[in-house]
């Protein structure tokens, strides 16, 4: 059970922080489809880092999670720099922002790809090992391992990411930040009524050139921890759907950090079913291969959207370009 729940925790987390992406960037106004794309940009330039970091500064091979802080942060503001392609184009020139989020989904991969041909001759990119000055093979994954603990505590002390700890800080963060605080009252006003924000003096473009930046650097973070994590360290322009995953556990979730919470937590445990459904007597004697429990999560979103679109409740103004001098 341990081991599940570990597994669960592990998919959940890049879930939990892209489908928060998706939230800070539709509470603004701006649809934010590019998810996958900017996931994918964020994943790249992260292993970028982590490969050139390890090969020209030995600090980074001494001390494994630094490297991981370090890429994280490479790969949220890598994933910032890209989404600025879509909050100008819906901002300035008030183009669909379905068109172009869809354009940087299609562009994202191509370029990643592209790179890592052109560079490695090679149609993936892996991070690889590195070995300290001693000799010995360098773990870059977990931040903490302790077996001797609690059954409870094993879940989030044993075995455990640095991003696991990372992101759940941030999404507590800018949870209070968009409930409790002004700026996130003003870009939460953005998203619903427009005109409304304009009129008490509060810049409508600038809150949504931050709701969608903020967007972006979670989404591009979130691919790295992808793959970083569940990915074996292999950026190969594409994170399995997960940045559309995300967007439909945003929906799930009303737009609000606790149902988003509550999705992860359950599509991250349908993710993990590929990787431990050999662990239950029943799944294990069904003789299904792996493939069909890759499918779940997939068919499940189609399901709870299909009974819950009703019930949820998008920002008024998503989509809708903002134009000053209409009413």
């Amino acid at each position: 059970m341990v081991f599940i729940l570990q597994k669960t925790l592990i998919f959940a987390i890049p879930l939990l922080i892209v489908a928060l992406a998706g939230m800070f960037a539709e509470r603004s106004g701006i649809i934010n489809i590019a998810l996958d794309g900017i996931m994918i940009f964020g994943a790249f330039i992260g292993a970028v880092v982590a490969l050139n970091a390890r090969q020209h500064f030995m600090v980074f091979v001494e001390h494994p999670q630094l490297l991981f802080l370090l890429c994280m942060l490479s790969a949220a503001l890598a994933g910032a720099i890209f989404s600025l392609l879509l909050s100008i184009s819906a901002v300035k020139f008030n183009a669909d922002q379905t068109i172009g989020g869809t354009a940087l989904n299609l562009l994202a991969p191509a370029i990643s790809l592209f790179l890592i041909k052109v560079f490695t001759t090679k149609d993936q990119l892996e991070m690889g090992t590195a070995r300290n000055t001693e000799g010995n093979v360098v773990d870059f994954s977990y931040v903490i391992k302790n077996k001797d603990l609690p059954a409870a505590l094993q879940v989030f002390f044993d075995k455990t990411y640095i991003s696991t700890f990372v992101c759940i800080a941030l999404f507590i963060i800018l949870s209070i930040f968009i409930y409790k605080t002004k700026t996130g009252l003003r870009l939460r006003a953005c998203g619903e009524n427009p005109h409304a924000a304009d009129s008490v003096g509060i810049n409508v473009y600038k809150m949504r050139y931050l709701g969608t930046t903020i967007s972006g650097a979670l989404a591009g973070l979130g691919g790295y921890v992808y793959i970083a994590t569940v990915a074996n360290g292999t950026a190969s322009g594409a994170v399995a759907g997960m940045g559309f995953l995300a967007l439909a556990i945003m929906i799930f979730g009303n737009w609000k950090p606790l149902g988003i919470a509550l999705g992860a937590l359950m599509f991250g445990f349908l993710k993990c079913l590929s990787v431990v459904y050999s662990q239950f007597p029943f799944t294990k004697e069904l003789g299904l291969p792996m493939y069909f429990y890759n499918l779940i999560p997939y068919v499940a979103v189609l399901v709870v959207l299909a009974f819950s679109a009703g019930k949820s409740r998008a920002p008024k103004a998503e989509g809708v370009p903002y134009d000053k001098g209409s009413r």
